[in-house]
């Protein structure tokens, strides 16, 4: 046994080896040759020494190659010995000379002179003699080389084209891969954190497939397709994986990239090739991943006149799912994070029967989704998960298994032997804010700025009521930016005037701080100004929270106008909403800038402590400016995570921040 396991492994066969023994034999056969041949000389040793003497017995001139074959008398041979380099192996009967002449004129003179000097007889044959091997070789190869380039061209379009591997005749066929039951997928749902309902939706399919009699019985029919939607991050893919793990039926998985080419009509035939390999091995699964990418609402592209092959392949798709001819035992999956621009007729029952949506993870759904990406990780004592899911709000899974990986390598860097909760905060700051920048050189002008903005930012969110509470600000560089401040935003589903007004509020402080304390602004406020201004824009024409416009919304929900060539309203209309946002913007801006007038003592003592120590955390706003005053509902909600026993923050030294106002 162990000589076995000692003997090295021998290369697996491969045909090119074939072609590359006839390519060598080919070389052996044109170039060597060992049989004996006669010797070249030069033309002055022929005319010269060998010509003259009468010692020839004939000669063969080969008018088409040039060349002349000398032989000699036996008698003579002796005499040319030296003239040989292979003295041993001299032709015995010869040629035994070969010469290459200048052109038959001067062959010919030579001899006669030759003759008639020494009164002898030099007989001489005129021949033409062909070379097939060298004729074949020198006609072949020009058409070898030209054959290599064709194969090389091919294949690379082949691979960057699709089709099969290496064949071009393949590019209209499916690429799709296919997994069955002898397919290593470890994923099921177990690994598949939060997204219950979703779950559920997919394991009725799954179960369908194994137990079909459970549905058959009451009348049931298998759906014909399931559309997973939502944003990135939140697990669609990760469902069909399980699926594909689950179910015991083959599974075929693409993405709709795959099926869009330069060639026309390479994008229906692969469809047609994808549904007729799936009904041969029905009942199974196909899985098409990021399907807006073919899914596309028809004639709302900016393509105008030609062929559209996107068209052609969704309506060889809307075919293939729900058309005239039979599709039994095929069930559809698919995964978009933007529904709202796919194709009504392939959203339609029949196609798609059933739409998943999966959202974000809430409170809950975070803490299951920690524990599974939490398990390879040998964790300290005092890393808790429910701790670390109400820390990053508005994550999805894969931001949280992020969040995870980069934990790890915190403590792997600072060579701890656990990863503890410090390196879990330290994860999301740096995900969320960027990589820290201590060494950028940073002016003391520019510097003291940056404090007092931040600072701004802090007042003025720490005495709003409905602004989200402040968990950290710094002006240590993050990234692009010069200094930031964290929040830990309120998980709520909706939003009323006053809560967006007072985030407004607080995102112009650190403007009007600028302006109040060196009577000048910069542009650190430039992300601040983004956010207020689609913030106010959403107000006056999405939320209908303007009393000049009404209670009118110009949101389009379900992407049709994406092309549109004009607005929705009037020009009238447009200058009232510009009027409206201007308006809005500038009465919030004179909010925060009286605000930080009545408390312009404990501004500067907050922006003074910061250019101290460079991070100040809430319990510092709170020694400076009292408790903060927190709104009813949210004193609510905290009573109610008592009752059922969560952790909350104990300092604000453990809370992490998950929403960054950087400038």
């Amino acid at each position: 046994m162990d000589d076995k396991q000692q003997m090295p492994k021998l290369p697996r066969f491969n045909a090119y080896w074939i072609y590359g023994v006839i390519l060598l034999s080919l070389v052996f056969v044109t170039f060597l040759n060992t049989e004996k041949g006669p010797q070249d000389i030069s033309w002055s040793v022929f005319e010269n020494e060998v010509l003259p003497l009468g010692d020839i017995k004939e000669i063969v001139l080969v008018s088409n190659d040039m060349k002349a074959e000398i032989s000699l008398k036996e008698e003579s041979v002796e005499k040319y010995k030296d003239k040989f380099k292979d003295q041993k192996n001299i032709p015995a009967k010869g040629p035994h000379f070969v010469v290459k002449i200048p052109n038959i004129d001067k062959f010919e003179e030579a001899r006669k002179n030759a003759e008639s000097n020494s009164n002898f007889k030099i007989p001489v044959n005129y021949e033409e003699r062909i070379n097939f091997l060298r004729d074949f070789f020198g006609m072949m190869w020009p058409l070898l080389l030209i054959l290599a380039i064709w194969i090389f061209m091919f294949r690379r379009l082949s691979s960057q084209g699709g089709g099969g591997p290496g064949n071009i005749f393949n590019v209209g066929k499916s690429r799709a891969r296919m997994f069955d039951k002898e397919s290593s997928i470890n994923v099921t749902f177990q690994d598949v954190a939060g997204l219950a309902e979703a779950k559920q939706e997919l394991e009725e399919i799954v179960e369908f497939l194994k137990k079909p009699e459970k549905f058959t019985e009451l009348g049931g029919k298998i759906p014909k397709g399931a559309l997973l939607v939502g944003p990135p991050g939140t697990g669609k893919t990760l469902l069909a994986k399980a699926v594909a793990g689950e179910a015991n039926v083959p599974f075929f998985s693409m993405s709709g990239s795959d099926f869009v080419e330069m060639f026309v009509g390479v994008g229906a035939s692969r469809v047609r090739d994808l549904f007729r390999k799936a009904k041969e091995k029905a009942p199974c699964i196909v899985f098409i991943d990021e399907i807006d990418a073919i899914g596309r609402a028809r004639g709302k592209n900016a393509n105008f006149g030609g062929n559209d092959e996107r068209e052609n392949t969704l309506n060889q798709l809307l075919t293939e799912m729900d058309g005239f001819a039979t599709n039994s035992g095929v069930i559809i999956l698919a995964a978009t994070n933007r529904a709202d621009i796919l194709d009504r007729a392939l959203m339609r029952a029949g196609r798609f029967d059933r739409q998943i949506s999966v959202e974000l993870p809430d409170l809950n759904e975070r803490a299951e989704i920690f524990n599974v990406h939490l398990r390879p990780l040998r964790l300290g004592e005092d890393v808790k998960t429910d701790f670390l899911a109400r820390q990053t709000p508005g994550f999805s899974g894969a931001d949280i298994a992020n969040v995870c990986n980069e934990a790890a390598l915190i403590a792997a860097r600072k060579n701890k032997k656990l990863v503890e909760k410090e390196d879990f905060l330290d994860a999301v700051d740096r995900i969320v804010g960027g990589l820290e920048k201590k060494n950028k050189i940073i002016s003391r002008h520019e510097k003291k700025a940056v404090a007092y903005h931040e600072a701004g930012h802090a007042t003025i969110s720490w005495l709003l009521e409905f602004a989200h509470p402040l968990v950290k600000v710094t002006i240590v560089p993050r990234g692009k930016a010069l200094g930031a401040a964290w929040y830990l935003p309120e998980e709520r589903q909706l939003n009323t005037a006053e809560q967006i007004l007072d985030e407004m509020c607080s995102a112009l402080g650190g403007r009007a701080a600028e302006e109040l304390i060196f009577g000048r602004v910069s542009t650190g406020a430039l992300s601040d100004l983004e956010k207020v201004t689609r913030q106010a824009y959403a107000m006056v024409t999405y939320f209908g929270m303007s009393k000049k416009i009404g209670n009118l919304s110009f949101y389009d929900s379900t992407g049709q106008n994406e092309y549109a060539f004009q607005k929705p309203y009037s020009e009238k209309t447009a200058q009232l909403i510009d009027e409206e946002v201007s308006h809005i913007v500038e009465e919030q801006y004179k909010r925060a800038r009286k605000i930080l007038k009545e408390n312009a003592d404990k501004h500067t003592q907050l922006a003074e402590l910061l250019l101290e120590r460079e991070v100040i955390f809430s319990e510092d706003l709170e020694q400076i400016f009292g408790k903060r005053k927190v709104s009813e509902h949210v004193i609510q909600e905290e009573n109610n995570g008592k009752d059922s026993k969560s952790e909350a923050p104990k300092s604000a030294e453990e809370s992490v921040n998950t929403e960054a106002a950087n400038e």
